[in-house]
């Protein structure tokens, strides 16, 4: 095994031992990301050689025993959304081309104190206004979409480019291309990772949070991103908590809300059957079942989309004025329609942001975590921007890759997605697990008691299957995304 093929826990351990210089940890995987780069194009900036430099103190601080936790000499890469001191923040975007982030995010920081060593800046769909991030390919296979906005992240850890990267989240942008890819995402909940110095969305409903192969993993980058930051209107002062997960996958007396409507309405058949055996083997453990009703769904993409909309477009304002030329065509017209959005109907939508925080709530005295599907189907192949369901009806990438996550994002809650499977063409498939406000550690402890039941060792960085030949028209089936 190569050091890049290695989990956080693994790597950590072996730096920790000795057995493993952060040098040589930090050495493969740059050579990995030379390897990749050019066929997967995750990386809006590779910076060797800070890295390497960052390596080499954290191997002069191993060899004098002051280790500074399990992110000791740990590659990562961050969205190019989060601001480190003297690189670009491009935002994926020409807008952004000539800037230079003049002090560190609050993310960053504390993983640089965490002993976290930067290899990259990841690519993101521009501004992190769509679901597709079209610079990037997917890690399994060419022809297929990376999924998004956190595109580049996802990508990145699914090809051992890095071994944890962050990424943002405010429909599902975390989560939609950690599913695609076959990687762990985690939303936390609102407010509880801080995001000054990270470049807005949409103010109400952005989350920052790790991308990782592993659940453990995911447990293990948490706690350096958490904390109070006044600096962050939103930030939280959440009570300090570990969120190791347990290493016995006992799940006796946990209870796991199985949706009976909305989560399983027009998803791949392929998709439900891989999460639902996903739901028997919680089940085997210990868990229970129960069936709950997810209240207020008419609303839910109304309520996303005005907050969202008219947010960006606020966040936008200036720019769109001096340069709109410089947006792509999509993000433009998005903020356009955004400036068009009334004040009564952003309340309206703030209104009933709160009816379904508070109806979701209610939900959760009866179950202890939800769990889903986390996209209704798997990566659509380059150049496809719909769905064609069964009953007819036609659905955009962007509507059918959010309609899963958005809720998580309305109510504020954590949400993480993880690896349950595959499709016949072995793409992956990924379930959420949604739980309580600020109960990271349930949600993670059911995922992590899953990964462990099912696999003895996590899965081998990807390789991706060649591009499709030019022209040659996506694999027939049912729900195979139609070309438009």
């Amino acid at each position: 095994m190569q050091p890049y093929e290695m989990t956080i826990a693994g790597a950590s351990a072996e730096v920790r031992s000795r057995r493993l210089s952060p040098v040589e940890l930090v050495d493969s995987v740059l050579d990995r990301i030379e390897q990749v780069e050019p066929r997967l194009r995750a990386y809006t900036t590779v910076t060797a050689d800070r890295a390497r430099q960052a390596a080499r103190l954290a191997e002069r601080e191993a060899a004098a025993d002051r280790f500074r936790g399990s992110l000791h000499g740990i590659p990562m890469g961050l969205k190019d959304l989060i601001d480190v001191a003297g690189l670009p923040t491009t935002a994926s975007s020409l807008v952004r081309a000539d800037h230079l982030a003049v002090a560190d995010s609050a993310v960053a920081s504390r993983l640089a104190d965490a002993g976290a060593v930067l290899v990259g800046k990841t690519h993101t769909h521009e501004f992190a206004y769509g679901l597709i991030t079209p610079q990037t390919s997917n890690a399994l296979d060419y022809g297929r979409i990376a999924g998004g906005s956190s595109g580049g992240s996802a990508v990145a850890v699914a090809a051992g480019a890095a071994m944890f990267a962050l990424g943002t989240d405010t429909g599902g942008s975390i989560r939609v291309p950690a599913a695609l890819n076959g990687v762990v995402g985690l939303k936390p909940t609102y407010g509880l990772v801080p995001r000054h110095g990270v470049t807005s969305l949409s103010w109400s409903l952005d989350h920052v949070g790790p991308i990782t192969r592993t659940v453990e993993d995911a447990a293990l980058v948490l706690p350096a991103l958490v904390g109070h930051d006044p600096r962050d209107p939103a930030s939280l002062r959440a009570p300090a908590t570990s969120y190791e997960p347990h290493a016995d996958p006992d799940l006796n007396g946990l209870r796991v809300g199985v949706p009976r409507n909305y989560y399983f309405d027009r998803v791949d058949p392929e998709v439900e059957a891989a999460v639902r055996r996903a739901i028997e083997q919680l089940q085997s453990l210990g868990a229970e079942p129960v069936e709950v009703e997810i209240p207020i769904t008419r609303y839910i993409q109304a309520t996303h989309w005005g907050l969202m909309v008219p947010e960006a477009a606020s966040y936008h304002e200036r720019t769109l004025r001096s340069a709109a030329e410089l947006y792509g065509p999509d993000v433009r017209v998005l903020l356009e329609a955004g400036e068009l959005v009334l004040a009564g109907d952003y309340l309206r939508a703030q209104r009933a942001r709160t009816l379904m925080r508070e109806a979701w709530m209610r939900m959760f005295d009866q179950v202890d975590v939800i769990a889903a599907p986390t996209v209704p189907a798997t990566a659509a192949h380059v150049g496809q921007d719909a769905v064609t369901w069964p009953d007819g009806v036609t659905e955009s990438l962007a509507d059918c890759y959010v309609r899963l996550c958005a809720p998580a994002n309305i109510a504020g809650v954590p949400a993480l997605t993880l690896p349950v499977g595959s499709d016949q063409g072995g793409m992956p498939i990924g379930m959420q697990l949604i739980g309580r406000p600020l109960d990271e550690t349930t949600v993670l402890r059911v995922g992590h008691a899953y990964e462990r039941s099912t696999t003895a060792t996590p899965a081998s960085p990807a390789e991706a299957r060649p591009e499709p030949p030019a022209g040659l028209a996506p694999a027939a089936g049912d729900l195979t995304p139609t070309a438009r």
